[in-house]
C-alpha cells in the first residue's frame, strides 16, 4: 500500500532549475494518472534568491490546493535546508547536499535578516548549532526524519567525466538530482521520469541524454538504498485525460478558443508570461494548415498597451492586454475613454502584492476594489475573477463574449498564485464554449452612422473600415459622437450606458457569477473568490471529517453582481456563521458583498502575507471562529 496524498517541497536559488524540477516530475506523475499541483514562490530577483516549489500529489483526484507540514523536503543548498527543516514533518525525508554540512546561518547573504532572527532563536531556545550539520542531527534525533545525504560535487563529477564537460556546465544539472532523489524515493518509473525528461528538453536530444543518464542512475542508486518509502497508490481510473498547465498558459489557451487577434503588454510580473505564451502561438495552426494569427505587442509602457488595444478593438478584432496592479494603475484613464466610448476591451488582471512595486512575485487579492471603480466618473464594466485553471479557461473566452456583446470593458481577475500554479486539468469541454459578438458590423452604410444610437442601451457597431464614418471622442457627445454637453443628452447618455449592466444582470446566468458548494442551510457557510476557491473546498472537506458541516458560496462576477441569489443564501445563515476568506486586510469581497444586498459579514479569515493559505491554517480558523468565537483570524504560514 503507498500513499492516496504526498505533499513535497523543492528548494534552491532563483535561476537553479527548480521550476524545470518541477515540470519534469509534474509530467511524469501525469503521465501516469496522478493528480498534481505546485505552486511556485520566489523573491523578486533573477538569479540567487531562495524560491521553492510546494506540490501536493494525489492518486485520487485533481488536488487543487496546498498544505504543510510536507512528506519531503529536496534542498538544493543551504539556505533551503535552514528555511524549511521546520515544514517536514515527523518521519519525514529530507534530500540534501552534505556538501554544506559546514555552512553557517549567517554565511548566507540572500537570506533577510528577519528570517535569520527568527532562526537564531529556535536554535539557541533548541540547542543547535547555526550550521546545516546541526539541523540535519536535530531532524534526525529530535524528528525522527529519514536524511538522504548526498554529495552534489560527486555526482556532478561522474557527468562531467562522462560527457567531458566544465564544471560550470555541470553546476547546470544541480536540479537534475532532486529529480532523481525524489524520484526513486517514489518509485517513479524510469520510462515515466524519462518521458517527463523528454517533454522539458524536446528537441535537444544531448540534453535528455546527459538528464536521462543523471536522473535514471540516481533514482536506481537511491530505491536501491532507501527503497520506495514515498511511493503512491495506484491512480485513480477516474483521472482520464488531463492538461498540465500554468494558470497564464491556460489563459491564452482560453484567449486562443475565444478568438483573440491582438494582444498588447508591458513585461509585468506575473502577467508576462501569459504574453510571452500568445507569442509562441502567434500563428494559428491545425495539422499544418494556418487558421489565422494573433498580433502581440509589447508596447513601451501599460498605457500604450491599453490604448493600442482599444484602437484594435475599434477595428474589430477581439483585444486583450494583461497586466498587474502597477501597470493597470497607469491603464485607468484608458479605461475610462473605453468605457465612454462603449469599447469592448478586455484587461487581464494579474493581481500581486502591493501597493506601489509591494511584492511584485507574491499573491493578493487586494485589487478588487480598485478594478470595480477605477477611473472616475461612471460608467459601466464587467467585473469577473476566476478560482482555478478551468474557470480561468472559460472566463477567458467569456470576457471576449461580455466585452463585444455588451460593448463595455471588462476586467478578468487573476492572481499570482493562480498564474504560477502547474496543474493538472481536465480537458475543456468544447460544447460549451460559445462565441458571441453582439451587434458588430463589418460592412455598415456608407458615410455618417449614428455610433451611440439612443433608441436602445447596445447600439450597433461598425467597425473602422466597414464603410460608416464614426466619431470617437473623450468628451460626452450625442448619437453620432459629437461633443455635446446639452443637459438633456447628457442624461439619456448616461442612462443609455448604464442601461447595459441591468441586461447583462438579467442574461447572464447566475451560476457563471455565484456558485454554492454545499448544502443550504448547513450549519456555516465560507464566502470566497479568486483562489481560495481550491482551499476553501479542501478545508471543508477536512472539516467535515471532523463533524463541522460548512458550505462554501463561491463569488465569479463583482459587476453585475447576484445580489438577489447571494442575499437569498445568507439569509439562511446567522451572522456569526457567515465567514469571509480572503487574501487581503479588509475583506474587500465581504464589503462588496454588504454593498450590494445589505448581508454585513461580521467574521474573517485573512491572509496577506503574500503566500497562498494553507489547508491546515484555514482549517484551524474556522473551528477558532465557530468554538472560540473570534471575530478574525490573521493567516501567516509560510516563507
Amino acid at each position: 500500500m503507498g500513499y492516496k496524498e504526498l505533499y513535497l517541497l523543492l528548494g534552491g536559488p532563483q535561476g537553479a532549475g527548480l521550476e524545470t524540477s518541477s515540470y519534469i516530475l509534474t509530467s511524469s506523475l501525469a503521465r501516469r494518472g496522478y493528480g498534481v499541483v505546485s505552486d511556485r514562490e520566489y523573491f523578486s530577483n533573477i538569479v540567487g534568491r531562495h524560491s521553492y516549489i510546494h506540490m501536493t500529489i494525489s492518486a485520487e483526484r485533481l488536488p487543487m490546493y496546498l498544505t504543510y507540514p510536507v512528506k519531503l523536503v529536496g534542498a538544493m543548498d543551504a539556505e533551503s535546508v535552514f528555511t524549511h527543516f521546520s515544514d517536514l514533518e515527523e518521519g519525514g525525508w529530507l534530500v540534501y547536499d552534505t556538501g554544506t554540512d559546514n555552512m553557517r546561518l549567517l554565511q548566507i547573504p540572500s537570506m533577510e535578516n528577519e528570517l535569520k532572527e527568527r532562526l537564531r532563536g529556535f536554535f539557541r531556545e533548541n540547542g543547535i548549532e547555526e550550521r546545516v550539520e546541526s539541523v540535519v542531527r536535530f531532524l534526525r534525533e529530535e524528528r525522527n526524519v529519514n536524511v538522504v545525504g548526498l554529495s552534489f560535487k560527486a555526482i556532478l563529477n561522474v557527468l562531467r567525466q562522462k560527457y567531458n564537460m566544465s564544471l560550470g556546465q555541470a553546476q547546470r544539472f544541480r536540479s537534475s538530482i532532486l529529480v532523481g532523489a525524489v524520484g526513486g524515493l517514489m518509485g517513479i518509473n524510469p520510462d515515466l521520469l524519462a518521458f517527463g525528461i523528454e517533454r522539458r528538453f524536446a528537441g535537444r536530444e544531448k540534453l535528455v541524454e546527459m538528464n536521462r543518464f543523471l536522473v535514471e542512475r540516481l533514482a536506481e542508486e537511491v530505491s536501491e538504498e532507501y527503497g520506495t518509502p514515498l511511493k503512491l497508490d495506484e491512480p485513480s481510473t477516474s483521472l482520464k485525460e488531463t492538461l498540465i498547465v500554468s494558470g497564464n498558459e491556460i489563459v491564452g489557451m482560453g484567449k486562443i478558443v475565444g478568438g483573440i487577434r491582438y494582444q498588447s503588454y508591458y513585461p509585468i510580473t506575473p502577467a508576462a508570461d501569459e504574453s510571452v505564451f500568445l507569442e509562441a502561438h502567434e500563428g494559428l495552426k491545425i495539422d499544418g494548415n494556418v487558421l489565422g494569427s494573433i498580433v502581440v505587442f509589447q508596447t513601451e509602457d501599460e498605457i500604450a498597451a491599453i490604448t493600442s488595444a482599444i484602437g484594435a478593438a475599434l477595428a474589430g478584432a477581439r483585444s486583450a492586454t494583461a497586466t498587474s496592479g502597477p501597470g493597470f494603475s497607469l491603464m485607468v484613464e484608458a479605461l475610462g475613454w473605453a468605457g465612454i466610448n462603449e469599447t469592448p476591451v478586455v484587461v487581464t488582471y494579474y493581481q500581486r502584492g502591493g501597493p506601489s512595486t509591494g511584492q511584485p512575485t507574491r499573491g493578493s487579492q487586494s485589487d478588487l476594489l480598485f478594478s470595480m471603480f477605477a477611473s472616475h466618473g461612471e460608467f459601466p464594466r464587467i467585473v469577473l475573477a476566476s478560482g482555478d485553471h478551468m474557470e480561468a479557461f472559460y472566463d477567458a473566452i467569456n470576457a471576449f463574449n461580455y466585452a463585444e456583446k455588451y460593448q463595455l470593458p471588462v476586467i478578468h481577475l487573476l492572481d499570482k498564485f493562480l498564474a504560477n500554479s502547474i496543474a493538472t486539468v481536465p480537458l475543456p469541454d468544447f460544447s460549451r464554449i460559445e462565441i458571441d459578438r453582439g451587434k458588430i458590423l463589418v460592412k455598415a452604410p456608407q458615410g455618417a452612422f449614428k455610433r451611440f444610437d439612443k433608441s436602445e442601451p447596445i447600439s450597433p457597431r461598425p467597425i473602422l473600415g466597414s464603410g460608416a464614418v464614426t466619431w470617437y471622442t473623450g468628451d460626452e457627445h450625442d448619437e453620432w459622437g459629437h461633443i455635446v454637453e446639452d443637459p438633456v443628452n447628457r442624461v439619456e447618455m448616461y442612462e443609455k450606458r448604464m442601461k447595459k449592466l441591468e441586461i447583462a444582470d438579467k442574461e447572464i446566468p447566475v451560476d457563471e457569477r455565484v456558485k454554492l458548494y454545499g448544502d443550504r442551510g448547513s450549519d456555516f457557510i465560507l464566502v470566497g473568490w479568486g483562489f481560495v476557491k481550491g482551499i476553501a473546498l479542501e478545508a471543508l472537506r477536512e472539516l467535515r471529517s471532523q463533524g463541522y458541516n460548512g458550505a462554501y458560496m463561491h463569488i465569479r462576477m463583482f459587476i453585475p453582481f447576484p445580489s438577489s441569489y447571494v442575499e437569498d443564501i445568507l439569509s439562511e445563515y446567522k451572522n456569526d456563521r457567515i465567514i469571509a476568506v480572503e487574501h487581503n486586510i479588509l475583506a474587500q469581497a465581504a464589503k462588496v458583498v454588504t454593498m450590494n444586498t445589505g448581508v454585513k459579514i461580521n467574521k474573517y479569515i485573512l491572509k496577506y502575507t503574500g503566500r497562498p493559505m494553507y489547508k491546515m491554517e484555514l482549517v484551524s480558523a474556522v473551528k477558532s471562529i465557530l468554538d472560540e468565537g473570534r471575530d478574525k483570524v490573521v493567516l501567516t504560514y509560510g516563507q
